[in-house]
């Protein structure tokens, strides 16, 4: 997920002064990965290397607008933010249209604007590559639930087969009076039955299970158990997120930091859920109610706790942070921080616990 240090920005605009301020203020808030290009030509070859970029309207040998679709022509491609002297909000919506993802005049705004919606536009395309990969993750635990039928099946067709071919091949070596030749046959076939014993046993549990590139494109799934996940295991975390695909990206962020994830629908339902033994971690969303007994809707932490309590708030966090939320996270949140500050949170309330 792209995070400021590493994201690239193009900057297209033949204003060697616009330039200059664009990229100082790009670089005081951390975007350090900065190239330039002055011409349509220029932009198109530099392209292919950037993440987000910052688009004159008016360009030597062409029209800012018409240049997005070829910008954004390749597989993934880079967010465009339309930042021209000519204001309207004609051209506005022309460029949304367009493709782009907002809009900056070139006025007195523009020093104070352009961090704001870099920053914004920069979180909605980690948004998009978390969302991505939670597509993917759902892919691959149906793949793995195939798989595991299939192993079922193999296990019933293959097993006994598989033990009578080793019963024979032990009664043969038992009985003697075979040559060298025969002997050495038969060892080298209990060897390759035992091989094939093991993999189906390997098969069986194929949730943690890595994958291999070969050749261009090909994958296949390691059953050495040679790789280490090497994630720390945090206890459970309890998601009660309304919306579906920010719940998605919070719950695979949380796994991918060694939470177990248990999604909740109600206030209720997590009242029940933090009694259990190993719930380490409640994420929730509001709406940013500076009400206390609405802040985390209907839900009231207890005082003495282990588990920390994240409200995702949309809004004003005091409401939350009044209702017992150990941390505030403010929505559209950032995929590429969100897990340190949840990992954060639990890890404080612990020690907390730990030291009462």
């Amino acid at each position: 997920m792209a995070d400021p240090a590493t994201l690239r920005v193009l900057i297209i605009d033949d204003d060697p002064m616009m330039v200059t301020l664009v990229r100082k203020l790009l670089l005081a808030n951390g975007y350090h990965h900065i190239s330039e290009a002055s011409s349509a030509a220029d932009a198109l070859s530099k392209a292919e290397l950037a993440d987000l970029i910052l688009l004159d309207y008016q360009l030597p040998d062409a029209n800012g607008v018409d240049l997005i679709p070829r910008l954004q022509a390749r597989a993934n491609p880079p967010s465009i933010i339309m930042v021209t002297g000519e204001g309207n909000e004609t051209l506005a919506a022309t460029a949304l249209r367009a493709g782009a993802a907002d809009y900056l005049p070139k006025d007195g705004t523009l020093r104070d604007l352009l961090p704001q919606i870099v920053e914004r536009v920069r979180r909605d395309r980690s948004l998009t590559e978390a969302r991505d990969a939670v597509e993917q993750e759902l892919i691959r635990a149906e793949r793995l639930a195939a798989i595991g039928e299939m192993t079922v099946t193999l296990h019933h067709e293959i097993n006994n087969p598989l033990m009578s071919a080793f019963a024979e091949v032990e009664l043969l070596l038992a009985a003697g009076g075979l040559t060298a030749e025969q002997q050495e046959a038969l060892d080298s076939v209990k060897i390759s039955l035992a091989r094939v014993r093991d993999i189906l046993r390997k098969a069986g549990d194929l949730r943690q299970a890595q994958s291999t590139g070969y050749l261009t494109g090909l994958r296949m799934i390691t059953l050495s158990g040679e790789h280490a996940t090497g994630v720390t295991m945090r206890g459970k975390a309890l998601v009660w997120i309304p919306d579906e695909e920010i719940a998605r990206v919070t719950a695979l962020l949380l796994r991918h930091a060694g939470f177990s994830v248990e999604r909740v629908q109600s206030a209720r339902e997590i009242s029940v859920a933090t009694a259990r033994i190993g719930v380490s971690l409640v994420v929730l969303s509001t709406i940013g109610d500076t009400a206390v007994h609405a802040a985390l809707n209907g839900f009231i932490p207890m005082p003495a706790r282990t588990y920390a309590v994240v409200a995702l708030v949309a809004g004003d966090p005091a409401g939350a942070l009044a209702a017992g939320a150990d941390h505030v996270v403010q929505l559209p949140f950032d995929p590429a921080t969100l897990a340190a500050e949840l990992v954060g949170a639990a890890e404080r309330r612990h020690a907390l616990a730990d030291s009462e």
